[in-house]
C-alpha cells in the first residue's frame, strides 16, 4: 500500500514505539478490551483494537459485513484511530481499514457539555482512557473524561450512537461537516427539523489530490432537541438552520436538557448519491433502538465468522485467526442505495438491478489474497464485487486500480484488476459476464486510457508491448495524479507480465485462441529485465539499458520493494524463474538466505522480528523477507516449486507468530484486509499461489481442523474440511495427505478439488518428509 509517513520519532518517543513493534503493546497505559458478548460466541474471540498501533491502520468502531458505513473514534492519526492518542476528535461515519494514507473520516460527531466556545475538533476534542473502552463486532463503547459515555453500533447503510450524559441541560451533539481525514473541499449542514440534521460533504484525496467526491448524510435524533445552531469557521451562531463552506470548518450544534432523561440516541444514514438516497436509507434502517440495532449487527458477524469453525491451537492463536476473519470482511463496501441507486464513475446516477453495487477497490494488495479468500468464503458478494468492477468500466470507460468511493486515485502500479477479475472468472462468479469481462480486460491488456480520462491504467503499456518492459524513467512528470508505472518500471513489468498470464488462461478457456497465444508469450516478459550480471531482475530505461543500482538490495525501479522481494513475484511461470537463477539448488540457497533460515530454525520468532521486521514502512533497500507488505505474500510459497515444502511451513508459522492479540498485532498495513486474509488463509493451510487463477498452495495448518460452511450455489457439499491432527510448533511437517481418504501428493488444490471433495487431511509429524517433493507435485507454470 502506498503510504505517506507520519513525522519520524526520536528520543524516547521512539524508544517507545520500538518497544512496541517488537513485543506488544506499550506499557505505558492499560489495553483496551474486546467487549463481552453471550458465552461461546465466536465475536467473543474479536478485538477490534488489533492493528490500531504502529501503522496497522485498522478502526475499532462499529460496522456491519461490507457495510457502508463504519462508525468509529478519530484520534488524530492521518487515517483515523491511533491507539498510542488519547483525545478523541469525533465519531465519524467512513474508515477503510487499514488505509496508508487520509481517507473518509466524513462527519466526525461528538458529544460535549457546555457553551460551545471551540469549532476546530482538535481543540475540542475529549479525553479518554483505554481502561473505559471496549469494542467488538458491531459495537463500541467509551468512557470519555467530560463524563459522557458513548456507544456505537451500524446497519449497513447507517450509524447509531447512543450518548449517555451527566445531569445538565448543555448537553450537546457537534456534528462537523467541515472537517474529516481527507480534504474536505466545500460542505452544506441544514438543520430540518428539531430532531434532524442534513449535511452534504464534497472531499478530494488520497496520498493526493483526485477528483472531487460526494458524501450525502441525514442524521435524526431519538428526541428533541431545546435549542440548536451552526457554525462556520470561528462564528457560532445559536438558531442557524443553514450554514455552507467552502473547506472552512462548518457544521451544526444540537442541544439537549439531561436532567431527566440522560440518553440521546441518533442514527446517521449515508448515501453516495443525493439527499433523497440517504433519506430513503434512513428510513429503511433507522427507527429502532440502539440495542436492537446492536443485537442485529452482532447476530450479523456470528453468522459470518461460524462459517469458519477453527479447533485446536492456543487462545491467541484463535483470537488473531477469528480476529483476522473479521477484518477480511470490512471490505469492499456496499455503494448502492436502498432503491439500487448508486453514483457510477461517470459520476451519474445508476441503478443496480439484480446485484449490489459495491466500492472501495484496494486491488495492488487485494488480488493477492482477500480477493480468493472471500470467493470461497462469501461468493454472492464476491460475484457482485466483480459485476460492480465491470459496471464501472461501463460506465467510465476504463477498469479501476485504486478506486474510492466514486473516483479513482491510480494509487499504485502494474494492473491488479485482471487477477482480480480473472480469479473470479476461475472461481465460477461471472457465469453470464464472461465475455463481458474479457472484452473489459482485454481492452485494459493492450492499451492505454485515454488522455483526458481520469485511470491511468497501464500506463507503460506503449513501451511494454513494444520492447516487452515497462521503462524506468526517473523524474518523469505524471501525467495524472497518482502513481506511475514509469517510476517502478521493473516492478511493473512484472506485475504486467503476471496479469498477462493470467488472462492468457482466462482467454484460453473462452476460445480465444490467438489472444491466448499472445497473452502467454507476453507472460515471459519477466525475463526481458533479468540481468544476468547480477543474477536478478533489474530495471531498464528507455533505451533498454538496465539502470540504477546493481546491487538487488537496493529499491530503484521497484514500487515498495527490492529485487530481492520481487523475484518470486512470477507466480505464472516459477520454474522458468528457478532456471534463470540456477536451478533448484541455487534457488533454494538463495531462498535460505532470504527468509534466514538458519536463524529461523533456531528461533522462528525472533527472527520475524528482528530480521525481517524492520518498522511498518521499510520497504526498502533490504535483502530479506518482508511479510509486512504485499510484493512478498506469496514468497513463502515458491518452497513449493523448488522440491522442498517444508521450509514454506517453517516460514509461514514463523510469519503467523506477528500476528497477536494486542494493538501492535498487525504486521503493518491492513490494506482492506489483505494482510489479514494472508493469516486466515496461511492458518488453514490453503493459499493463492498463482493469483488470477484457480490454484491453492498447500501447507500446514495451524489448527487440527477447521471446518468451513460453503455455499452450496458454488460448492455443491455445502462444506470443506481441512484437518491436521496434532500440528504444532514441533510437529509441524507434513508426512502425507489426502483427499477425501486418497493420497494426496500435490503440493496444491484447484478450486474444482474443493468443489468436489469434502475433506482434505494432513498427517503430520516432528521432520521433514518426503511428501510434495517431486517435481510433479509443485504447482504447473501456466501456458
Amino acid at each position: 500500500m502506498h503510504r505517506t509517513p507520519r513525522p519520524r520519532l526520536r528520543g524516547p518517543a521512539a524508544a517507545l514505539a520500538a518497544v512496541a513493534l517488537l513485543g506488544g503493546v506499550l506499557t505505558t497505559g492499560a489495553t483496551a478490551q474486546a467487549a463481552p458478548r453471550a458465552e461461546g460466541q465466536l465475536t467473543d474471540l474479536v478485538n477490534p483494537f488489533i492493528g490500531t498501533q504502529n501503522e496497522g491502520n485498522t478502526y475499532p468502531g462499529a460496522s456491519v459485513p461490507f457495510g457502508m458505513v463504519q462508525l468509529s473514534p478519530d484520534t488524530g492519526h492521518n487515517t483515523g484511530y491511533d491507539y498510542a492518542e488519547n483525545h478523541i476528535r469525533g465519531f465519524s461515519a467512513v474508515h477503510l481499514s487499514g488505509v496508508g494514507c487520509g481517507l473518509g473520516g466524513d462527519l466526525p460527531t461528538l458529544p460535549t457539555t457546555g457553551d460551545i466556545t471551540q469549532t476546530d475538533y482538535a481543540k475540542y476534542a475529549a479525553e479518554f482512557s483505554h481502561d473505559d473502552e471496549k469494542a467488538s463486532p458491531g459495537y463500541y463503547k467509551v468512557g470519555l473524561r467530560t463524563g459522557i459515555d458513548a456507544e456505537l453500533t451500524a446497519t449497513r447503510r447507517t450509524g447509531v450512537q447512543r450518548y449517555t450524559f451527566p445531569a445538565t441541560d448543555k448537553a450537546n451533539v457537534l456534528l462537523n461537516a467541515g472537517q474529516s481525514l481527507h480534504r474536505t473541499l466545500s460542505s452544506k449542514v441544514e438543520i430540518l427539523d428539531n430532531r434532524t440534521v442534513r449535511t452534504a460533504i464534497t472531499g478530494s484525496g488520497f496520498c493526493q489530490d483526485t477528483k472531487p467526491y460526494t458524501v450525502y448524510t441525514i442524521t435524526r435524533f431519538d428526541r428533541p432537541f431545546t435549542t440548536s445552531g451552526t457554525w462556520n469557521g470561528d462564528s457560532v451562531t445559536e438558531g442557524s438552520k443553514v450554514s455552507s463552506a467552502a473547506g472552512e470548518r462548518n457544521g451544526a450544534w444540537l442541544r439537549f436538557d439531561t436532567g431527566k432523561d440522560r440518553t440521546v440516541e441518533a442514527t446517521t444514514a449515508l448515501s453516495y448519491v443525493d439527499a433523497k438516497g440517504a433519506a430513503l436509507n434512513l428510513r429503511a434502517e433507522g427507527g429502532r433502538s440502539f440495542d436492537r440495532v446492536e443485537r442485529a449487527a452482532q447476530r450479523s458477524w456470528e453468522d459470518r465468522l461460524d462459517d469458519v469453525k477453527a479447533q485446536g491451537g492456543g487462545d491467541e492463536l484463535r483470537r488473531t485467526f477469528y480476529s483476522s476473519l473479521y477484518r477480511s470482511f470490512l471490505a469492499p463496501n456496499v455503494g448502492s442505495d436502498v432503491d439500487g441507486r448508486y453514483t457510477g464513475w461517470d459520476q451519474k446516477t445508476h441503478r443496480a438491478k439484480g446485484f449490489t453495487y459495491y466500492q472501495n477497490w484496494s486491488l495492488w494488495d487485494t488480488y493477492r489474497t482477500q480477493a480468493q479468500l472471500l470467493s470461497l468464503l462469501a461468493p454472492r458478494e464476491s460475484r457482485d464485487m466483480a459485476i460492480s468492477v465491470l459496471r464501472i468500466d461501463a460506465e467510465s470507460g476504463w477498469l479501476p486500480k485504486w478506486g474510492y468511493g466514486t473516483v479513482e486515485t491510480n494509487i499504485m502500479t502494474g494492473d491488479p484488476v485482471t487477477p482480480f477479475l480473472t480469479n473470479a472468472y476461475q472461481q465460477g462468479l461471472l457465469k453470464g459476464y464472461e465475455e463481458e469481462a474479457y472484452r473489459a480486460l482485454k481492452e485494459n491488456a493492450d492499451g492505454v486510457p485515454p488522455t483526458d480520462s481520469a485511470p491511468v491504467g497501464r500506463e507503460a503499456n506503449v513501451q511494454y508491448l513494444k520492447d516487452g518492459f515497462a521503462p524506468y524513467i526517473k523524474d518523469r512528470p505524471h501525467a495524472k495524479p497518482g502513481d506511475s508505472d514509469f517510476d517502478h518500471g521493473a516492478s511493473a513489468t512484472l506485475e504486467y507480465a503476471l496479469s498477462d498470464a493470467m488472462l492468457g488462461e482466462m482467454a484460453r478457456d473462452l476460445g480465444h485462441d490467438a489472444d491466448a497465444k499472445r497473452y502467454e508469450d507476453r507472460a515471459q516478459n519477466y525475463r526481458k529485465i533479468f540481468d544476468p550480471s547480477t543474477g536478478f531482475f533489474r530495471a531498464r530505461d528507455a533505451s533498454g539499458a538496465f539502470t540504477g543500482p546493481a546491487d538487488p538490495a537496493q529499491s530503484e525501479g521497484f514500487h515498495e520493494g527490492t529485487s530481492w522481494q520481487y523475484q518470486w513475484l512470477v507466480p505464472q511461470d516459477l520454474p522458468g524463474m528457478v532456471g534463470l537463477i540456477g536451478g533448484k539448488d541455487a534457488a533454494n540457497q538463495r531462498l535460505d538466505s532470504f527468509f534466514a533460515y538458519d536463524k529461523l530454525l533456531a528461533d522462528p520468532a525472533k527472527t520475524a522480528r528482528e530480521v525481517w521486521v524492520n518498522g511498518p514502512y521499510a520497504y526498502y533497500n533490504a535483502d530479506k523477507y518482508n511479510p509486512q507488505n504485499e510484493p512478498d505474500l506469496i514468497a513463502p510459497y515458491t518452497y513449493l516449486s523448488t522440491g522442498q515444502p517444508w521450509k514454506t511451513t517453517d516460514v509461514v508459522h514463523a510469519a503467523l507468530t506477528l500476528f497477536t492479540d494486542a494493538p501492535t498485532g498487525m504486521t503493518g498495513n491492513d490494506d482492506l484486509g489483505t494482510m489479514s486474509a494472508w493469516m486466515v488463509l496461511s492458518s488453514i493451510g490453503v493459499f493463492p499461489v498463482q493469483p488470477g487463477t484457480d490454484t491453492w498452495g498447500l501447507s500446514t495448518p495451524a489448527f487440527e481442523r477447521v471446518d468451513h460452511t460453503l455455499d452450496r450455489r458454488y460448492y455443491p457439499h455445502g462444506s470443506f474440511t481441512v484437518s491436521a491432527p496434532g500440528t504444532s510448533d514441533t510437529d509441524r511437517y507434513v508426512q502425507s495427505a489426502s483427499i477425501d481418504g486418497a493420497a494426496q501428493s500435490r503440493t496444491y488444490l484447484t478450486t474444482e478439488d474443493i468443489r468436489s471433495a469434502r475433506s482434505l487431511a494432513f498427517t503430520v509429524g516432528s521432520a521433514p518428509s518426503a511428501w510434495g517433493t517431486s517435481p510433479a507435485d509443485a504447482p504447473p507454470a501456466l501456458g
